[in-house]
C-alpha cells in the first residue's frame, strides 16, 4: 500500500501568525507552498470550495510542486447542498439573472436555473485541468452539507456529483448520521459509493453526540482511500460560543495515534490518502509527522 500524509491546508491564518512552520523569511505563496511540498507529498486544498477556482491558479499550484505531489481538491459548496453567496458566484450569471449589486442573500444550487448549474460545473471542472493535465489531481472531495439526509434528495446530489466527475476520482463524505444509521443503511451506502465509482471518506471525529458520524473503515474502491482526520474535540464541536475553526484545535496522543496507524494499515486499497484537518496554528503538521513516525 502506498500511503499519502497531508494537510488540509497550507495558508491557514492562525498556521501563518504562529511562526513555527514556516521560516520567516518565506512570505509569500509561492515560496510557502514550494516548502510546504517539501515536507508533505499531499494538501487539501480548500479554497475552491469557497469559490470557483480560476485555473491560472491550479496552473501554479503545479508548477510551484515536484512532480510527484498530489492535490486534493474540495467541492466547490454550491455543489455539495450548502448555500452560496453571489460574492462567490461569477459576475456574469449575478448580471445574467439581475441580481442587485448589493445583494447578498446565498443562495442554493435548485435556485438556479439548470443551465447556469451546468455552466458552473463546466467552469469547475475546466479550472481542475492544469493539475489534471500534470498528473497532480488526486481527489475532488465532496464534503456534503450536514444536512444532506439519506433520502431522495440526497441520493439526487449523489448522482449530479458522480456524473459530472465521473472523469476524475472524487470522494464522498457525509455529515448526517442517517447515512450510517444501522448495519443496513451501512452496508446500502457503501454499495451505493461502489455503483457510482466513488471513494468513501472514513472520518475521525468526536463521538457521542446527536449529530457525529462513526468512523466507517470500509473501502468502495481497490485502487485508493482516504481518511480525514478532524481531530476529537468534543466539546468545541457543535458550540457555537467559538469560532468554526476550534472545532479541529486538537492534538492527538500518542495512543490515539497508534490506534489510526493500525487500522490505516489494514484498509484494502492500494493507495491511501490521509488528510489531517486539525488546522489550528501548525496542529495539522505536527500531527501529520507524528502519525508518519507512528507509521513507521
Amino acid at each position: 500500500m502506498s500511503l499519502l500524509i497531508g494537510t488540509a491546508s497550507w495558508t491557514d491564518p492562525t498556521l501563518l501568525a504562529c511562526g513555527r512552520f514556516y521560516p520567516p523569511e518565506l512570505r509569500d505563496a509561492r515560496a510557502r507552498l514550494a516548502f510546504y511540498a517539501s515536507h508533505f507529498p499531499l494538501v487539501e486544498a480548500d479554497s475552491p470550495y469557497y469559490g470557483l477556482p480560476q485555473a491560472t491558479l491550479t496552473h501554479a499550484w503545479a508548477e510551484r510542486t515536484p512532480p510527484d505531489f498530489v492535490f486534493n481538491l474540495k467541492l466547490f459548496r454550491l455543489f455539495s447542498g450548502h448555500p452560496t453567496p453571489p460574492s462567490a458566484l461569477p459576475a456574469d450569471l449575478r448580471h445574467d439573472l439581475g441580481w442587485a449589486p448589493g445583494d447578498s442573500r446565498a443562495r442554493f444550487a435548485n435556485q438556479l436555473p439548470t443551465a447556469w448549474r451546468r455552466e458552473l460545473w463546466r467552469r469547475y471542472l475546466q479550472a481542475l485541468e492544469p493539475l489534471r493535465a500534470a498528473g497532480k489531481l488526486g481527489l475532488v472531495h465532496c464534503q456534503f452539507a450536514p444536512w444532506i439526509e439519506r433520502d431522495a434528495r440526497g441520493l439526487r446530489l449523489l448522482d449530479e456529483c458522480a456524473a459530472q466527475l465521473d472523469e476524475l476520482d472524487a470522494s464522498i463524505e457525509w455529515r448526517h448520521p442517517s447515512w450510517w444509521r444501522n448495519p443496513a443503511t451501512r452496508a446500502a451506502t457503501l454499495d451505493a459509493l461502489r455503483e457510482r465509482r466513488l471513494v468513501h471518506t472514513v472520518v475521525d471525529a468526536p463521538q457521542g453526540m446527536a449529530g457525529s458520524v462513526p468512523a466507517v473503515w470500509a473501502v468502495t474502491r481497490d485502487d485508493i482511500a482516504l481518511l480525514r482526520l478532524h481531530g476529537r474535540n468534543a466539546a468545541a464541536w457543535h458550540s457555537r460560543a467559538t469560532a468554526s475553526s476550534s472545532r479541529f484545535q486538537y492534538e492527538y496522543s500518542d495512543a490515539e495515534l497508534a490506534g489510526l496507524a493500525a487500522s490505516i494499515r489494514a484498509l484494502p486499497a492500494t493507495h491511501t490518502h490521509v488528510v489531517l484537518n486539525t488546522n489550528y496554528q501548525d496542529q495539522g503538521m505536527q500531527n501529520a509527522a507524528r502519525l508518519r513516525q507512528a507509521l513507521g
